[in-house]
């Protein structure tokens, strides 16, 4: 019985503390050095894709909207030589550029300018529409190269929302507010919010406006790229203090 004993405790497999961790066996410097490499690769894979990216983003989207550009400029004419039976390629964009520049030249005689005033009045007459045409009209006015129509007078820099930012907009008109204490001059600002189409209009006090040594075309620009063509350093115009050097009231109002 004695010797069934001892020969059960010596065939007894031996228990392992569960609480005591599971050593691993020493990694080889060939695995060691095979990670560093795999890691190296990795890495230098990632970043020269990520540069593949940075360069071919404003390529590809500046080839898509050149496209589209002109598919939707030659979808103008290209319909009437599908059914003439012409099919060259460019041929309608072609014909729209034409078409566009006759137009200018033909609305820059004054033939030209009373068709498109009357057509102006009639659209103007019309409910809905004439909301349209006239935010449509100040947006093309701005960029017209034209000096006599500018929807937008000048490029300001007001503090908004609170101190210490600051807001570019552009100064549509002036209006006279009568106060008991005295009349105070006040600027009308449009400070864009979505893009160049959608925005607020403050009444700012016109000593409280900064304005830049910025173009009107330079700030729709600065608008349209999302403030990326913004000028490293923008200086204020010096202030005019003298009456007969202000824009007068009546011009601001047309």
């Amino acid at each position: 019985m004695a010797d069934n004993k001892k020969e059960s405790t010596s065939s007894s497999p031996v228990q392992e503390d569960p609480e005591d961790p599971v050593k691993s066996p020493p990694s080889s410097p060939n695995s060691s050095t095979r990670k560093a490499c795999y890691a190296v690769l990795q890495s230098w894979v990632s970043k020269k894709f990520m540069t593949g990216c940075v360069v071919l983003f404003p390529v590809a989207v500046t080839f898509f909207i050149t496209w589209w550009f002109i598919q939707f400029v030659d979808g103008f004419f290209s319909p009437i030589y599908e059914r003439l039976g012409i099919d060259i390629f460019g041929l309608g964009f072609v014909t729209s550029i034409t078409f566009i520049f006759f137009v200018g030249i033909f609305a820059s005689s004054w033939l030209g300018s009373t068709v498109f005033w009357l057509g102006e009045w009639f659209i103007k007459r019309m409910p809905f529409v004439k909301h349209l045409y006239s935010a449509s009209k100040q947006i093309s006015s701005a960029i017209s190269p034209d000096q006599n129509t500018n929807a937008f007078k000048e490029v300001a820099i007001i503090r908004h929302p609170r101190i210490g930012e600051y807001a570019i907009g552009f100064i549509t008109s002036s209006v006279t507010l009568q106060r008991d204490d005295g009349d105070e001059e006040l600027c009308s600002i449009f400070v864009p919010t979505n893009h160049l189409y959608i925005g607020d209009v403050f009444l700012v006090n016109s000593n409280d406006i900064i304005r830049p040594n910025l173009s009107v075309r330079e700030g729709i620009e600065i608008i349209v790229s999302v403030g990326m063509s913004m000028p490293q350093v923008i200086s204020p115009i010096e202030r005019i203090t003298r009456q007969s050097d202000r824009i007068p009231l009546n011009r601001m109002l047309k």
